[in-house]
């Protein structure tokens, strides 16, 4: 429930001086804010500034919003924003009637978490920025609609996530073990299942990805107790290629004329002896729909085809920002978002030398400063900050 009178009045200020005034407006809250609303100025250059004052210095959930947006006041805007608000105070938008039910084959029989992940990378003319490896899981079973999300910097151009699992001063440490310690205090129990969807893998990096990862979420688990491996089904999401589907029929399409949401391809154009299938789970507005491309590289929960389907079309209608499905699982998605929101808190950071030095001429030292990144307030984790 939303309060109608703010907290502290209404405030406006350069956009020079945010160093200084986001935290005045912190003491003036005496550390209460639970949610800032800033309307950004009409030029660029705001935005990564603001999130990491508050979300790594401060401690503030927060949400921007453009100001010709705003002097609209269009409804559909406002929901919009709406939506990313409801999230952001730890509010869900929507749940399935088959979650609340409990009548999703895999995942409502016994506690189940859903991870994502992705790594995002700097852009092709940067040559010692670092990458950005972001991880979410759910925090709700069987609803699975609130995600928590952690990200680290690691090396340039690395694939491979580094932090799903290390030891820190001789113990145990990591984005995956610290996910299911969250998990085990928000729903009280131990996830006994775990479902993991992978972007922004390569095929020529499978066998890479699924040696190291695997291993990682292996000896996160082990860590928690002895003997306990619950059993892992790892799925690579790709996006980029070329494959398109049409129907054969006319009358087999929506208004855009694409295939209808929820088609799977599964046969026929796909590998012929390993596990992977095409899924079209949202609605084309303009333009030849895309399919995402599922690829299953461990399936320790025996899952069938159309279980697994079924399962990621279903969670395709629960993306918090907006009513309709996404083309993408929303595990990915946030991930994705997530990595990028982490690349704003290096701005204004020293990212690169001034000269042209490549990669491999920086010392271990330069190499160290680019693996750090500004810490995550706690309390800001436990939302949906990156939506």
């Amino acid at each position: 429930v939303f309060n109608k009178n703010p907290f502290i009045p209404p405030i406006t200020a350069p956009a020079n001086q945010l160093e200084r005034v986001l935290p005045d407006i912190n003491r003036r809250a005496k550390n209460q804010l639970q949610l800032l609303i800033i309307i950004l100025p009409d030029y660029t250059g705001t935005y990564g500034t603001i999130k990491r004052i508050c979300e790594t210095e401060l401690g503030i959930v927060s949400q921007c919003c453009k100001p010709n947006q705003v002097r609209k006041g269009q409804k559909q805007y406002l929901e919009n924003v709406a939506l990313k608000i409801n999230v952001k105070a730890g509010g869900s938008n929507s749940v399935l009637l088959d979650a609340i039910s409990r009548k999703i084959p895999r995942l409502s029989d016994i506690p189940t978490i859903i991870l994502g992940a992705d790594v995002t990378h700097a852009s092709p003319g940067e040559d010692c920025s670092a990458s950005i490896a972001a991880v979410v899981a759910s925090m709700d079973w069987p609803d699975v609609t609130k995600y928590k999300g952690l990200v680290s910097a690691q090396g340039h151009r690395e694939e491979i996530i580094q932090d799903l699992y290390k030891e820190v001063d001789g113990k145990p440490s990591g984005m995956i073990r610290e996910l299911l310690v969250s998990y085990y205090k928000s729903t009280g129990q131990k996830p006994k299942r775990i479902i993991f969807y992978r972007d922004g893998v390569s095929e020529g990096q499978f066998a890479h990805v699924l040696l190291h990862e695997i291993d990682a979420i292996r000896k996160a688990c082990a860590t928690l107790e002895e003997g306990y491996l619950p059993p892992i089904t790892f799925v690579v999401v790709q996006k980029r290629h070329h494959t398109r589907l049409f129907p054969v029929d006319n009358n087999l399409t929506d208004r855009s004329g694409n295939i209808i949401p929820g088609t799977v391809i599964d046969t026929k154009i796909c590998h012929p002896c390993e596990f992977d299938f095409y899924l079209c789970s949202h609605a084309g507005i303009q333009g030849t729909s895309r399919p995402t491309h599922y690829h299953v590289l461990l399936d320790e929960n025996k899952f069938t085809a159309d279980l697994l389907q079924l399962l990621t079309n279903s969670l395709c209608y629960t993306y918090a920002r907006c009513t309709r499905s996404v083309s993408v699982v929303p595990p990915a998605y946030y991930a994705h978002l997530a990595a990028f929101r982490a690349r704003y808190y290096t701005e204004g950071m020293t990212m690169s030398e001034s000269g042209s030095s490549s990669a491999l001429d920086m010392t271990q030292e330069r190499q160290a400063q680019i693996s750090i990144l500004p810490k995550i307030k706690d309390n800001v984790k436990e939302v949906m900050f990156y939506c």
